[in-house]
């Protein structure tokens, strides 16, 4: 005799207009597949009428039929008038980075996936130069060059797109890709393709923004991650940090400062995005705690 498949966590996560008993329907439809409540967190944006709930339940595989239950969430959901995201977590989510030259956040990522502190599957990296090849082959992770110019841009974004289709990549994360993703390219993933910056837009851009902010006597630097649109880095903000920095500062300790934020807020985005912890809504995200 075969023994019984162990518990495992899944994620609902619900949001739409704030109305009674939203919290108490989730309760009871999971309740009635026999599911357990691991945690959970609601927040209601008053100003807005929004409400948002993250649940992380537990279930076993041998007691539940998941298609009836996922059926029965969506019509509560259609019933409160609330969209539910059901998520079982029966697939490891798939990502792919995208990079240039700059290696910080490269090796930041791959480390931190070695080291399985992030449930995903990395099996590609993409690139518009050759130079960061030696740090996938580290990994033992395929690295894909397409070279990019203003007359091959949109026939290069095609073929990255075949393969991004190919190795059923779910979630792209721009690790300091310094190229500009044509609308096209950005609308095939919504809310899945996260890019990491300085946070001294607007007031201080182009390639030598820390050098700007060093000049201008700034004593805080910071670094926003959030995810890509068309309009160009003001998407929705998944996780940012700042630090001091003062007049004993000079630029390369400025950019010192800024890489090391730059790859801790990446990681933190990547890791609510994979933990299904953010729900977008007007062009910003709840993010939900670990």
């Amino acid at each position: 005799m075969s023994g019984r498949t162990a518990a495992r966590l899944a994620t609902l996560r619900v949001y739409g207009p704030d109305r009674k008993g939203i919290v108490a329907a989730c309760a009871e439809i999971l309740n009635r597949h026999g599911c357990g409540i691991v945690k959970s967190e609601q927040y209601t944006d008053r100003v807005a009428n929004i409400f948002f709930q993250r649940i992380l339940f537990d279930f076993s595989p041998d007691d539940i039929d998941m298609s009836l239950a996922g059926e029965h969430m969506v019509e509560i959901g259609n019933q409160l008038g609330v969209k539910a995201h059901l998520n079982w977590r029966n697939r490891r989510k798939r990502v792919a980075v995208m990079v240039s030259k700059y290696n910080h956040c490269l090796w930041e990522l791959l480390l931190r996936h070695g080291a399985n502190e992030l449930e995903c599957d990395i099996p590609l990296v993409l690139s518009n130069h050759a130079d960061l090849q030696p740090v996938a082959d580290t990994f033992g992770i395929p690295y894909k060059v397409f070279p990019i110019t203003t007359d091959t841009k949109l026939e290069q974004e095609q073929k990255e797109l075949d393969l991004l289709e190919e190795y059923k990549i779910d979630i792209i994360v721009l690790a300091r890709y310094m190229q500009v993703l044509s609308d096209g390219f950005l609308n095939t993933y919504p809310n899945n393709i996260i890019n990491i910056h300085h946070s001294f837009l607007p007031a201080f851009s182009g390639g030598r923004a820390y050098h700007q902010a060093s000049d201008r006597g700034v004593k805080l630097i910071g670094a926003t991650a959030h995810f890509a649109t068309p309009v160009l880095d003001e998407g929705p903000i998944i996780s940012q940090d700042v630090i001091s920095v003062s007049h004993r500062d000079e630029v390369n300790d400025f950019i010192r400062k800024g890489r090391i934020l730059e790859r801790n807020v990446l990681v933190q985005a990547l890791q609510a995005h994979l933990d299904d912890r953010i729900i977008v809504y007007n062009n910003k995200c709840v993010v939900f705690v670990d």
